[in-house]
C-alpha cells in the first residue's frame, strides 16, 4: 500500500468517524465553560463559587459542533434553492 493511498483512507476513515459522531449527537460540550453553564470562581477563603452564566453557550452548557453546523447549512441551502 503506497503512503498517499494509506493517508488518504485514514483521512476517509476519520471523515466517517466525525460525520457518525455529529449524526448521533449534534451538540457538544461548550469549550469555554466545559459543559457547566457558568464559570467557577473561588472566594477569598479558596473555596470553589459558581460565577457567571456563560456568554457562549447562554447557560446551557451545550454548543452546536462544526461538523453539524456545515451540515444544517448545506441542507438549508438545498432545501432553499429546490424550491
Amino acid at each position: 500500500m503506497t503512503p498517499a493511498l494509506a493517508a488518504s483512507a485514514c483521512l476517509l476513515i476519520l471523515t466517517l468517524c466525525y460525520a457518525a459522531v455529529c449524526a448521533a449527537s449534534p451538540f457538544g460540550p461548550c469549550r469555554r465553560c466545559r459543559g457547566m453553564g457558568h464559570r467557577l470562581k473561588t472566594d477569598r477563603r479558596g473555596r470553589l463559587k459558581r460565577g457567571k452564566d456563560c456568554r457562549r453557550c447562554h447557560a446551557t452548557g451545550k454548543r452546536i459542533r462544526i461538523g453539524r453546523h456545515l451540515f444544517n447549512a448545506a441542507a438549508r441551502l438545498h432545501r432553499d434553492g429546490t424550491r
